[in-house]
């Protein structure tokens, strides 16, 4: 019980686009520096990073950055005057969740005629990754090909490197086979709606 609490609190997306915004902005920038005069800096934050942060009040940003510290999710530090905003681990896997929300494999104006098998060996010990693992395929829309055997039609490297490195599974655990024949592959094509 206390395992599936914890992955839904993974899985569980944020409340709100700031939040999204700052996870999102930090986990591509790793951490950010921020001169620092006084104990408030969210109206330098808002100066440095203009941009990002005008569409919000700054109370806003202000409390969401609070917030954020105090669920654990982000370190906030000073050394020499400067402040220093990094994501902690946990602040890192929920920024590296919302990435995984937003995998989409594209569908290009040609087919290639190959077709990208993914195969996978997740223990049952792990049942919730593996289930996690399962519907995220599914939603990339990947149809099962055969018991954990999955199948897409399009180039889906980039996302499968994602997927494995999010859920922490080895190459072994984790393959993706290029084939340009798999048999009757008629049923399958009327399935991805290829000609």
């Amino acid at each position: 019980m206390k395992t599936l609490k914890k992955y839904e609190y993974y899985f569980a997306k944020p409340k709100s686009e700031i939040v999204k915004d700052v996870l999102s902005w930090l986990l591509i920038g790793e951490a950010v520096a921020i001169a620092s005069t006084s104990p408030y800096f969210v109206p330098n934050l808002i100066r440095a990073y203009q941009n990002k942060w005008n569409k919000y009040p700054k109370k806003k940003v202000s409390d969401t950055f609070s917030r954020l510290r105090r669920e654990g999710l982000i370190e906030i530090r000073t050394v020499n005057h400067q402040i220093y905003i990094s994501l902690t681990s946990e602040g890192t896997k929920k920024a590296g969740i919302m990435q995984i929300d937003k995998l989409q494999i594209k569908k290009p104006k040609r087919w290639d005629r190959k077709w990208r098998l993914l195969m996978f060996d997740v223990p049952e010990k792990t049942k919730i990754s593996r289930e996690a693992l399962r519907g995220k395929l599914k939603q990339l829309g990947f149809l099962l090909f055969q018991k954990s055997v999955w199948v897409h039609p399009f180039d889906c490297k980039r996302e499968v490197e994602l997927l494995q490195d999010f859920f922490g599974l080895s190459k072994q655990q984790l393959r993706l086979i290029i084939a340009e024949n798999i048999g009757d592959d008629q049923e399958l094509k009327k399935d991805f709606n290829l000609s």
